[in-house]
């Protein structure tokens, strides 16, 4: 029995999603890249612009955080990370960084961009700037991001001496083709892939966490090969490293000293719950609507849920297509190819039809 001062987690923090790992696993040439292509910054140069592309869960976030950690120690560098699920306006964005250049917030209304954009730009003293902009395909259906990157890489016509580099994090792999033409023609990044994690790769990093936040011996091999398993048919390591933290805690609530098969499969439910409402919280409206229409009807090919979809709301070919790839990149949805009279794409539920439709009254 586990008396009250008794715990299994060595660090509880090691679970938690802003958590920068000690080992960085399987991300070793993407991590080269953003270092060379930063690099640059270090010797008061401009950097080249990255693109951090991939499905969710596959380690873009931490590896800019891991380069921002390391580049805080030049004085003549500055880093500012932004979520753009949370920043999403061009007003928000030089906020923060107005923030970070003085030290200071500015006046939090009444203040005009130009004079918000000017004393941003000039309070930087020969600092070299880079943006890390997280989640960037979230303001692309207003053009905020494309009026973002724009005042950002035309600084230097601004004020004199600016240099300023931008990383954009997204998990649509086709973000440049939705950049507008004054972007497209002075944004040249380089776009750097992160893809899924294959088994091996999550049993490795599953297993390292597990060294750093628990105890010795206090998971047992089944368990992690449990969650392993349930992670990779996730397709999001996150998922893995939340059920392995609810497992900890489920096994400490029956007072046993080692974290079992059962302790997992106990939470693992839940788990799944906790993770849809996020995805479905990161959603528009329209897209909430797309998935909404696709869990109450049957299987539908993507012809069929288009003229359903189109009926409903007007939106045309394109975007639609957009908002369907980008729910099968957050693993909301699947789809896979039939042959009906020709070939054709079905679009495949991930979950069941009440989970996720009671999830969306959320919202």
């Amino acid at each position: 029995m586990l008396g009250w001062d008794e715990t299994l987690f060595k660090d509880y923090e090691v679970f938690d999603e802003d958590y920068l790992p000690e080992e960085y696993l399987h991300r070793e040439s993407q991590l080269l890249r953003l270092i060379t292509n930063l690099k640059p910054a270090v010797r008061n140069a401009r950097p080249i612009n990255c693109l951090c592309l991939g499905p969710p869960g596959t380690g873009k976030t931490t590896a800019v955080k891991l380069v921002f950690k390391d580049l805080v120690e030049f004085e003549n560098v500055l880093p500012v990370y932004i979520n753009c699920q949370i920043v999403n306006s061009r007003q928000q964005v030089f906020m923060k960084i107005f923030k970070a250049v003085h030290g200071y917030e500015p006046p939090s209304y009444g203040i005009p961009f130009a004079k918000l954009y000017y004393s941003t730009l000039k309070g930087l003293d020969d600092r070299v700037l880079i943006v890390a902009l997280d989640d960037l395909n979230f303001l692309l259906g207003d053009e905020v991001a494309n009026d973002i990157i724009y005042s950002l890489l035309k600084a230097h016509e601004e004020v004199e001496g600016v240099k300023i580099g931008i990383i954009g994090i997204a998990t649509d792999v086709k973000l440049t083709a939705k950049f507008d033409e004054r972007v497209s023609s002075v944004f040249h990044p380089d776009e750097i892939y992160f893809p899924l994690y294959g088994i091996e790769e999550i049993r490795d990093i599953l297993a390292s966490r597990a060294k750093y936040g628990f105890y010795p011996g206090v998971l047992s091999d089944e368990a992690l090969e449990k969650i392993v398993q349930l992670c990779y048919n996730y397709a999001d390591l996150r998922f893995g490293i939340y059920l392995m933290k609810l497992a900890g805690l489920q096994a400490e609530r029956e007072a046993s000293r080692k974290i079992e098969v059962k302790h997992v499969e106990a939470v693992y439910e839940g788990s799944r719950k906790v993770f849809l409402r996020k995805s479905i919280q990161a959603l528009c409206d329209e897209e909430r609507a797309l998935l909404k229409l696709i869990y109450s009807n049957d299987e539908l090919t993507t012809g069929e849920l288009y003229r359903k979809f189109k009926e409903l709301t007007g939106i045309g070919y394109t975007k639609y297509y957009e908002m369907l790839s980008k729910l099968e990149s957050i693993r909301l949805i699947d789809t896979r190819f039939e042959q009906r009279g020709g070939r054709t794409r079905v679009v495949v539920k991930r979950y069941e039809p009440q989970l996720v439709l009671e999830a969306l009254k959320e919202f």
